[in-house]
């Protein structure tokens, strides 16, 4: 019982943060409060022109179509009602016929219903192809099954998905711009945290196989954000198609996103994180070889992680600030934190940074001189770390 009131209260207070972040500023939440709202209007709408104003007694199709045709973006809505139209066209004309042909409504459903089921898996009609199946039923269901009836109801949809999409377009046009943003910023935030994680317990006895997992497990969310960047740019490419002009006349948001090059960035650190963690995972395992490198030589490889993974916190931290250097809101919907003192004192230091690459260089020419295979092992490391050097902003001012 304490259990359920517990998760109850979670719920309430989930429900209550997301009210409050949709009420704060913009956001995700803002941003599913409108698309929720736009799609209401546009039900209502299509609703009051089919009934109300065409006095059409099978208004029903109407404000359906256009509850289901405000999507995340305008494009996709344009697409989704092609394909909806399509399908519910498909449904009725087969419901029709098949109630001609057999003059039964069971052996209708019979006939028509198989092949519909099949159709609603063609990738043409992408995730509306089960509006032709469930249009079949509504239409044999009615009991009105005829050529004026078929007329209807594809009309009825073509009003609705034209009320959906119309609404979505003029209305606030949904855009995911700040997604983008706020999903390279996490990303580089958790890359330094990793990098961090691991120069924290790299040396001495708390490197050991829980460590190894630890980190593994850490990298496992860094790659899924890495696909969540991904997933972001392909929305925001797609929330500007149609819509960027009339976006900039309105100048309702800043149209400046990080360019794509950035994402690929992002995508080789990370990469180059997952196989650092990977190696010195394997290096951890004392039932392995070849043996990690002395200790000397991790506390300095510690040492250089630590200001790889602050360059790559300080780049998140610029990353999260809108154009003009706003702070834009992050991925929960709030305003990020910077907190002037504590970036500045987190900046990593470049002079620093190259005098542990130097030693670590020497260290590695020691290595080779007295174990080949710990020098293997370091040589994989120090590559490691040398390239999301290069990819970071350090590495471009090194150049």
């Amino acid at each position: 019982m304490n259990r359920a009131k517990e998760a109850i209260g979670r719920e309430f207070r989930a429900v209550g943060a997301t009210a409050r972040n949709a009420v704060r500023g913009p956001g995700r939440e803002r941003d599913l409060l409108v698309q929720s709202l736009k799609a209401s209007g546009a039900a209502l709408l299509a609703w009051a022109v089919a009934r109300l104003w065409l006095e059409d007694p099978m208004a029903l199709m109407a404000p359906w179509a256009a509850l289901v045709l405000v999507q995340a973006t305008v494009y996709g809505s344009l697409l989704r009602a092609a394909q909806q139209c399509a399908a519910i066209c498909v449904g009725t004309l087969l419901a029709t016929g098949a109630q001609a042909l057999t003059g039964d409504v069971l052996a209708a459903m019979a006939v028509c219903l198989p092949p519909l089921m099949l159709l609603s898996h063609w990738s043409r009609f992408g995730d509306q192809g089960s509006y032709a199946a469930t249009t079949a039923v509504f239409t044999l269901a009615t009991g009105t099954v005829s050529a004026e009836a078929a007329g209807h109801r594809v009309g009825q949809a073509v009003l609705g998905a034209v009320i959906g999409v119309a609404v979505n377009a003029l209305v606030l046009p949904p855009v995911h711009l700040r997604d983008v943003r706020n999903n390279l910023s996490g990303l580089a935030a958790e890359a330094g945290s990793v990098l961090r994680r691991v120069a924290e317990e790299l040396p001495g006895a708390r490197w050991d196989d829980g460590a190894a997992s630890r980190w593994s497990h850490a990298c496992d969310r860094l790659e899924r954000l890495l696909e969540g960047v991904r997933s972001a740019r392909g929305w925001s490419d797609e929330s500007l198609r149609l819509t960027a002009d009339r976006l900039r006349r309105l100048r309702r948001i800043p149209l400046q996103v990080p360019p794509p090059e950035e994402d690929e960035r992002w995508a080789r650190v990370t990469g180059q994180v997952v196989a650092l963690t990977r190696a010195l995972s394997v290096a951890a395992d004392a039932g392995r070889s070849p043996a990690p490198p002395d200790t000397e030589a991790l506390d300095l490889y510690a040492g250089m992680l630590d200001l790889l993974g602050r360059a790559c916190e300080a780049e998140s931290r610029q990353l999260a600030r809108g154009p003009g250097g706003a702070t834009v809101a992050g991925p929960d919907g709030r305003a990020a934190r910077t907190d002037a003192a504590e970036e500045t004192a987190e900046e990593p230091s470049e002079e620093r940074l190259s005098e542990l690459h130097g030693e670590l260089r020497r260290s590695l020419r020691d290595h080779a001189a007295q174990d080949p295979s710990q020098a293997a092992v370091l040589g994989a490391l120090l590559l490691h770390a040398e390239n999301i050097w290069a990819d970071t902003a350090l590495g471009a001012r090194r150049e």
